[in-house]
């Protein structure tokens, strides 16, 4: 819990903007850059320091700030997602099923091999830990239930979003790597995979490709070559039907090897290949073949509606949404973000698209007070650029959250500095900095941080920081900002 210390502002304001007045004059690194900085009481509103703050900004991941106060206020901390498999009919007698069997896509991020409840491991790729166990556990259920073979396919369904699976703003080249993978209702290790690439023994031979999960789903172009010495240069890239990865460049011998986290191209189609292999290896035969249903339009024929199934044959709960906030915000998961957005949608009435949810962040932010001025949003993550927010409009957000029903949930949502999430490796030989609880975020020329500070001058304040269009390296800019909040301990 992030209690108030309780003691008095006084004068010392003046102190504070002193501090970061002279931090900011003396980073030559932040030259042409835009910065915007909003600091603010939490026990009096009384504006600490402020620079630019009703200007707008890029936010990058500041977004998700946003998104999963959104999330934890409209569905609640103990909403749950839910994925189902079943049919039109039923199983017969025989173990027989005469229909298509389907793979329900219910909206749940956590069908992966992520620990629940959120914890810190150093080293870890964004906390990203790949496994089928899910899967192979809905494929148990269906056994117990005495399925031996189908006569249908094996359909993925994600029809209750509708299937956009990148958001407005987002870059084409995004869609190959990890923190771009596509938005769907299906989501498996996070929609995305690992490559592993290792040299050759000998050079001139071919290097070592290895696929994480080791699923056969792609066919692998691979045209990396083991070099005698020189630098390693590799590069990716994915055919426009998705199932070809192309993997180009040179390695090394004798170095070590690299991985990268890609995006699969289309969940629904991935998770049926997926589901239909956990049944094979069962002994279970199927007639059909995996196929993927989407929902691309809200004008379009019924057949498109999201799947009602009429006979439920297996089904898996996730943890509380506020276990899955916690990954959101400690990790930046950029996919779980934009489903949080689109649930939100769908259970308000509106469609399962990432308008739908920005109509319903918009409901919200008026009625925290929050001026329809002081932002654009495009997106739920954060990974548009055409997404802005000005800082007094992500202090006045977190000012709002700070006083809800639901504190102590939101508060545990968001990095401890020096301890945990995006905020684990900063701050070093700085113990006290562990009275920071903020969001980062981050894209080219982009550095953010939000959150709140618990000081012993000033009590709990609320700050964001807010850097675009800088020149200078990008540890030059982290430093600035946890200089400055640093400050705010002093």
């Amino acid at each position: 819990m992030f209690l108030w210390l309780g003691l008095s502002i006084s004068g010392t304001a003046a102190d504070l903007k002193s501090r970061i007045d002279e931090l900011v004059a003396k980073t030559p690194a932040l030259g042409s850059a835009f910065v915007g900085l909003h600091v603010v009481s939490l026990p009096s509103g009384r504006v600490l320091y402020e620079r630019s703050q009703d200007r707008l900004f890029t936010p990058a991941s500041n977004m998700k700030l946003f998104t999963t106060a959104l999330a934890l206020m409209k569905l609640g901390p103990q909403y749950r997602f839910k994925t189902q498999i079943g049919a039109d009919t039923a199983i017969d007698a025989d173990g027989t099923l005469a229909t298509d069997l389907v793979l329900v896509g219910g909206g749940d991020p956590t069908l992966s091999g992520r620990e629940y409840p959120y914890q810190y491991h150093p080293g870890s790729q964004a906390g990203t830990s790949y496994s089928f166990r899910a899967v192979e556990e809905l494929a148990d259920q269906l056994v117990a239930r005495g399925l031996r073979r189908i006569d249908g396919d094996i359909v993925g369904d994600d029809r209750r979003y509708v299937w956009e699976p990148r958001s407005d703003g987002w870059s084409t080249g995004d869609a190959l790597w990890e923190y771009g993978a596509p938005v769907s209702a299906m989501i498996l290790n996070d929609n995305s995979f690992a490559v592993t690439i290792r040299p050759a023994a000998h050079a001139g031979d071919l290097a070592h490709i290895a696929l994480s999960p080791n699923f056969e789903y792609f066919s692998i172009d691979n045209r990396v070559r083991t070099t005698a010495g020189g630098m390693r240069k590799v590069g990716f890239d994915r055919s426009a039907d998705g199932r070809q990865l192309h993997i180009a460049g040179v390695i090394p011998a004798g170095g070590g090897g690299m991985a990268e986290l890609l995006a699969v191209d289309d969940p629904a189609m991935y998770a049926a290949e997926v589901l239909r292999d956990a049944l094979e290896r069962r002994g279970i035969v199927i007639h059909g073949t995996a196929i993927a249903r989407h929902r691309f339009s809200d004008e379009q024929a019924d057949s498109t509606e999201p799947a009602t199934l009429r006979v439920v044959l297996a089904e898996k709960s996730s943890p509380p949404l506020s276990e899955i906030l916690r990954v959101v915000d400690k990790v930046s998961q950029n996919l779980h973000a934009e489903v949080m957005l689109r649930e939100v949608g769908l259970m308000a009435g509106r469609s399962g698209s990432g308008e739908g949810g920005l109509a319903e962040m918009r409901e919200f932010l008026t009625s925290a007070g929050i001026s329809k001025e002081t932002y654009r949003f495009t997106d739920g993550s954060g990974l548009s650029r055409g997404t802005l927010v000005t800082p007094a409009a992500i202090t006045k957000l977190l000012a709002y959250m700070y006083k809800s029903s639901n504190r102590d949930v939101w508060m545990s949502l968001l990095p401890i500095a020096g301890v945990d999430g995006t905020l684990a490796t900063r701050f070093e030989d700085h113990p006290e900095a562990q009275a920071i609880r903020a969001k980062t975020g981050s894209l080219s020329h982009i550095r953010a941080m939000s959150g709140y500070a618990e000081t012993s001058r000033y009590g709990p304040v609320a700050f964001s920081f807010l850097v675009n269009n800088f020149a200078a390296p990008t540890l030059e800019i982290r430093r600035f900002l946890d200089q400055i909040a640093l400050a705010l301990l002093q």
